[in-house]
């Protein structure tokens, strides 16, 4: 498993961390969209703000939620169609290894 990017934060604001985990917990319980669809929003944000290990990780949670591929790959033509090309350079980055 890889390392915690936010672990050096941790460490120096515990509080702070808490708070990010209670609102994550918030924002990714299940409701009127599934989880698996929110966890795919934020891989395409991530996609477009260039966060290659956030789109790995991320990809990661929607597949244990029950994403497919073919759904991790329309989210990604959303978010290229919104965000531009380097949305799939940093997706095929995030992808690599994780999606075959």
């Amino acid at each position: 498993m890889p390392e915690d990017p936010l672990a050096t934060l941790a460490s120096l604001d515990p509080d702070l961390m808490q708070h990010i985990k209670e609102t994550n917990d918030l924002i990714y319980s299940g409701g009127a969209l599934p989880k698996k669809y929110k966890i795919l929003m934020a891989m395409a944000f991530d996609a477009a703000h260039g966060a290659d290990l956030g789109v790995r990780a991320l990809a990661q949670a929607a597949m244990r939620e029950g994403a497919s591929r073919e759904e991790i790959a329309e989210a990604l033509r959303v978010a290229y169609h919104l965000a531009g090309i380097g949305t799939l350079y940093t997706a095929s980055a995030g992808l690599k290894g994780v999606i075959g």
